[in-house]
């Protein structure tokens, strides 16, 4: 059983009161996905992040294929960390923690993913050519969308 991780930092010149607020709006994410992926929200947003709160989400990740994914909120530390695990999509493990902290001038971000692809061996072999550079370039978007909105130290 393979397990991927995929960690990422990102400045921004913005208080912590803004990045909570603006990162821990599950609306948001909308705002920070590409918009090749039609992803769209179907219930679970109406209201400030909690933990046990569920999301229901359609993403066409890959060949114009809609997919259903449905993420947990686990864990929400106010204006430090929150988590959101999958409970159903196209992943056999998706385990996204996201850490926010002051720093001089602004905030740091960090996202810390783990995650297992379905398929066994089938999927370990698409890993490389597929799903990795997937995620990173949706995490490249999310990176520079960021800075669009907020700006960079």
């Amino acid at each position: 059983m393979k397990i991927y991780t995929l960690h990422a930092k990102q400045n921004l010149p913005i208080t912590m009161e803004e990045a909570w607020n603006f990162l821990s709006n599950p609306k948001n994410l909308k705002v920070i996905t590409p918009d090749y992926m039609g992803f769209n929200i179907q219930s679970g947003a109406d209201r400030p992040m909690f933990a046990g709160q569920i999301i229901e989400y359609i993403v066409t990740p890959i060949l114009g294929i809609k997919t259903k994914w449905v993420t947990e909120i686990t864990h929400v530390v106010d204006k430090e960390y929150f988590v959101d695990e999958q409970r159903f999509g196209p992943y056999a493990l998706w385990h996204h923690k996201h850490f926010i902290k002051e720093i001089d001038g602004g905030v740091e971000m960090e996202d810390l993913l783990h995650y297992k692809l379905p398929f066994g061996i089938l999927g370990q072999l698409v890993h490389p050519f597929l799903v990795k550079p997937k995620l990173n370039e949706i995490f490249e978007y999310r990176k520079n969308k960021l800075v669009e909105l907020f700006g960079a130290i």
